[in-house]
């Protein structure tokens, strides 16, 4: 009788056994399939951590640390790689810049520029004329054997100032692209790759620059801005080397007269305003004369100005490369009216009427301004040079004739205008007798007469020394500037100051006062705009600044 197996006995001999352990091994393959085949995919298909990251291209790298490189070069010349040096009797700020063309580049501000063609490397030097120091320029005048060596000592000085900008330049490029590199990179390999770069491009720049260096540059420099006229006041570059000695005699007449300009503006008198009156500056034909604002904010502040009024010819050719000269009308201390001269353009007007403290006036418009009731006609004419013909005093009139009828039209609206203005004095004369003062200016000189209508017209100098072009003659024209004391009340003029700095090269400063024929001791006050007569003698100026007659 056969023998039957309990279950869960696997014993050898028992079919019910074998089955058992087929099954059971069958299971722990399913179980282990997952598993294994997750390995065999692992081990033939999975490839190294390191080899997911991307890898740059080569030349990717070394384009991405040029970028850095030259960026960072460039921000440090432009944060730490400038130096100030002495040139002679002036005062510099030298510069490198990148540049496609090289060379050297002059700023004359507000002049212009001029460019050298000295070198051809992928660096510009900028050199940018700050002042000229006074003190200086004071040992040049007062040791005129000094102009003799004074080349030389402007060759030395290039070069010093140079050898101290190669060295900060290479100092500013290292630090500008080192730091750059780092907060790149974040790796001081990287950094330090970037600065060593820097270094050897400025230097490779540098003894390009050197290789082709042309010291003959100089005499033929190309001119922008203002100093595009240049050549016809100094000569051009064959003159300068042929007649150096006459050059050389210019020069020292332009050292001198800067400086003398700025020592008489500097010993002008002290004065004590008088609170009963308005203090009015007149000043007129500047002609782009720098000089001119310094002498006008002395001016203001000395005498406590309420009111500037310019005549006109602040311009020289009315071109839009001189508009950067109107810039400090906003910093004179004292609210600045214009009227347009002969000189001035209209894109002269429309850029002044956007400056800060500035008033424009034309066609008869009337405003009020420091306490003074003011109309003004802009010259009709416009002749920056001898290639325009002046039409003539025809259409001075016509332009008078329209300031007549706004002061007519203000007389009648209860408003009546204290000070008429013209460039012309043809056009500020067709005033008479509808306001008590003209101004006017032109002629660059000083002229004062009462009209028929009893009108008295003011004709100022030039404030500017006729500008650039005193050079030019043998004797100069005198700086010119008047001060206005007009009755607060009354608005009626009661004095006014004659200031007169002796023309460029001289260090003369003359302040003369003068009264009004009905202001004078025994004389009765007139109504109206003021009585017909001849120009008044005049009278010296007391130290507290209030009118007071004494012998002419």
């Amino acid at each position: 009788m056969a023998r039957v197996a309990p279950p869960g006995d696997d014993s050898p001999g028992s079919s019910g056994s074998s089955v058992l352990r087929l099954l059971r091994a069958s299971l722990t393959r399913v179980r282990g399939l997952p598993a294994a085949v997750l390995r065999d995919y692992r081990s033939h298909h999975s490839a190294p951590t390191s080899t997911l990251t991307h890898t740059p291209h080569p030349y990717a790298r070394a384009l991405g640390l040029l970028a850095v490189t030259l960026l960072g070069a460039w921000l440090g010349l432009l944060i730490v790689g400038s130096i100030h040096a002495p040139v002679g009797p002036v005062d510099t700020n030298m510069t490198l810049r990148p540049s496609l063309t090289g060379g050297t580049k002059i700023n004359v501000s507000p002049l212009g520029a001029l460019e050298l063609r000295s070198h051809y490397a992928p660096i510009r030097l900028d050199v940018d004329v700050d002042r000229l120091d006074p003190v200086r320029s004071q040992a040049l005048v007062d040791h005129p054997e000094r102009f003799a060596g004074l080349q030389e000592q402007v060759t030395r000085d290039v070069i010093s100032g140079t050898g101290t900008l190669a060295f900060r330049s290479c100092v500013a490029v290292v630090s500008g692209a080192t730091a750059l590199g780092l907060a790149v990179y974040r790796r001081p390999r990287r950094a330090l790759a970037a600065g060593g770069l820097a270094l050897a491009l400025l230097a490779s720049s540098g003894a390009a620059a050197y290789a082709t260096w042309n010291p003959k540059s100089v005499l033929e420099p190309k001119f922008s801005g203002l100093l595009s006229s240049a050549p016809s006041v100094v000569g051009n570059a064959r003159n300068i080397v042929s007649e150096f000695d006459v050059y050389q005699k210019e020069l020292a007449r332009l050292v001198t007269n800067v400086t003398k300009l700025y020592e008489a503006t500097s010993t002008l008198p002290a004065y004590t305003p008088d609170p009963t009156t308005i203090r009015v500056l007149h000043v007129s034909d500047i002609h782009l004369n720098p000089a001119a604002w310094q002498i006008i904010k002395s001016l203001v502040k000395q005498y406590k100005i309420d009111v500037i009024i310019d005549t006109g010819d602040t311009m020289d050719h009315g071109s839009s490369a001189e508009n950067a000269f109107l810039d400090p009308v906003a910093m004179l201390g004292a609210p600045y009216v214009w009227v347009r001269g002969n000189h001035d353009s209209a894109t002269t007007q429309k850029y002044l009427a956007t400056r800060k403290n500035a008033t424009v006036l034309d066609d008869g418009r009337a405003v009020s301004v420091g306490g003074l009731r003011i109309a003004g006609v802009g010259d009709p004419q416009f002749t920056p040079d001898r290639s325009v013909v002046e039409e003539g005093d025809f259409d001075e009139r016509t332009a008078g004739g329209k300031l007549a009828d706004s002061l007519r039209t203000q007389r009648l609206a209860g408003t009546p205008v204290d000070i008429a203005l013209a460039h012309n004095p043809v056009a500020a004369a067709e005033a008479d007798g509808l306001a008590p003062l003209a101004l006017a200016g032109h002629i660059h000189h000083r002229e004062n007469s009462v009209l028929p209508g009893g009108t008295r017209l003011m004709i100022e100098g030039s404030t500017g020394g006729g500008g650039l072009r005193a050079v030019q003659g043998k004797k100069p024209a005198p700086v010119q500037a008047s001060v206005l004391y007009l009755d607060r009340r009354t608005r009626h003029l009661q004095a006014w100051d004659e200031i007169t700095l002796g023309g460029l090269g001289l260090s003369k400063a003359e302040v003369s006062r003068h009264l009004p024929q009905e202001n004078r001791p025994g004389a009765s006050p007139s109504p109206g705009p003021g009585p017909s007569g001849t120009r008044s003698p005049g009278t010296s100026a007391t130290p507290s600044g209030t009118p007071s007659p004494s012998s002419p």
